[in-house]
């Protein structure tokens, strides 16, 4: 896939949503497709409108629970600026939504059918397992030792560990700068794992939630936060006084959709959803109108690795 043309950026509009889908009508959500204004990033693309499948089946328990409770439970991030987020309304929007929408979409569930549920890092292997979601979509790094809990679908996007830090900050130029030094990641985060290493012989500092370790970067108490380059150009495009990105990834993070660890079906159905947004354009279009925005670039779509 192509990134995003100047042509294309220079034609920004802000989506204004209209969640006119109900669970009996199966129709995709509307969208205003005429330019509006957003008070904090100015235009915007709009969004994909997503064409909800019709009478799937499929050999998935997941699918069918979800189908007789007539919703389909997602977890997801709601501190991270255009992934996933959750604004004082209540309304959710980024990246990670998008996904997580146009995945619902062809398992025949229309936006208004899906119930979003906040779960933090720390918790998302136990909320998998005990049935709390059906689906996570919230900047979940595949990895073997996840594969021992959780099943996989994708990956959707390709992210790397970097470090955000104050904006006059001139002495932190990557991960192996920090000796000294004090950072804070996620419970749970790869990014804090890698960051522990004593190559880099620094100090560390465990959060809940990012926007914890960015409060606790702003106000002096750590030197650097370290966690996926996606989700850290989120913040420091909040406060671009203020904050910057070192622009030095030294991992490579496949995000990918968590699921039932034995749930085969549902995870080759997941797949098939994620290649068809892609080669339909789908994906493109949701990332320029969500996490495009931040100032990350579009690098094309992962090959979806299936097992």
């Amino acid at each position: 896939m192509k990134p995003c043309t100047s042509a294309a950026a220079s034609a920004i509009t802000v989506l204004a949503v209209a969640l006119t889908a109900t669970a009996c009508s199966g129709e995709p959500e509307k969208t205003e497709d005429r330019p509006t204004r957003s008070s904090n990033y100015g235009y915007r693309p709009p969004l994909p409108v997503y064409k909800v499948a019709q009478d799937v089946t499929f050999d998935s328990p997941t699918l069918r629970k979800a189908q007789k409770a007539g919703k389909l439970v997602i977890g997801v991030k709601n501190d991270q600026p255009f992934l996933g987020f959750q604004d004082a309304d209540g309304k959710r929007s980024g990246f990670d939504i998008e996904i997580a929408k146009m995945i619902a979409a062809d398992l025949g569930f229309p936006t208004g059918m899906i119930e979003f549920k906040t779960i933090d890092t720390s918790g998302r292997e136990a909320s998998i397992a005990a049935g709390d979601v059906d689906l996570y979509v919230g900047t979940y790094t595949i990895n073997d030792e996840r594969k021992k809990k959780v099943g996989f679908a994708g990956p959707y996007f390709m992210a790397g560990v970097d470090l955000l830090v104050r904006k006059d900050d001139r002495t932190i130029g990557g991960p192996y700068s920090l000796e000294g030094k004090t950072v804070c990641s996620v419970k749970g985060s790869t990014a804090l794992g890698e960051i522990k290493k004593a190559d880099y012989n620094t100090t560390t500092v465990e959060a809940l939630k990012y926007s914890e370790c960015v409060r606790q970067l702003l106000g002096g108490g750590v030197d650097a936060v370290t966690t996926d380059d996606a989700i850290l150009m989120g913040y420091a495009a909040q406060s671009p006084d203020k904050l910057k990105v070192v622009g030095n990834p030294f991992t490579e993070e496949p995000y990918g959709v968590g699921m039932n660890k034995d749930d085969e079906a549902l995870r080759d159905a997941v797949s098939d959803a994620i290649e068809a947004h892609d080669e339909n354009g789908d994906h493109e279009k949701a990332y320029n109108a969500t996490l495009g925005l931040s100032g990350s670039k579009f690098d094309g779509t992962p090959l979806v690795q299936r097992y």
